[in-house]
């Protein structure tokens, strides 16, 4: 299951969501984790509000979780509509303790919001 930090520097969760610039990707399952990429958006030639949250649903979009600081009401209905779960997090959760914390969830009987984003993610794989 793809899972997504929005990230200053690619170790806490630190960003709100309509200004986070990078998104950083991990694989993860109940045995292991990956870091796979960072995602960069850019807001050089910014057209309103509505293209930079559509910019970075679009970077996440393949994902099942986002983890973040805060999101407005409109960009969390957006991001969950692209079927993406929007998870709010403290200022600064270390990312390697949150997939830790999400890996112990999966290990045992995940909650319900978690089984059906994993259900997502074995969908989409097929």
């Amino acid at each position: 299951m793809k899972v997504g930090f929005a990230t200053t520097d690619g170790k806490r969760v630190d960003s709100h969501f309509g200004r986070c610039e990078c998104f950083s990707i991990f694989e993860i399952n109940e045995r292991e984790y990956h870091w796979t990429e960072a995602r960069e958006v850019s807001d050089q030639v910014a057209h309103g509000e509505n293209v930079r949250i559509e910019r970075r649903v679009d970077a996440v979009r393949d994902c099942a979780l986002l983890f973040l600081n805060q999101i407005g009401p409109s960009a969390a209905a957006q991001v969950t509509r692209a079927g993406v779960m929007p998870l709010k997090v403290e200022e600064g959760a270390d990312i390697i303790g949150q997939l830790e914390r999400l890996q112990d969830m999966l290990k045992g009987k995940p909650p319900l919001w978690l089984a059906k984003a994993m259900r997502k993610s074995e969908e989409e794989a097929v």
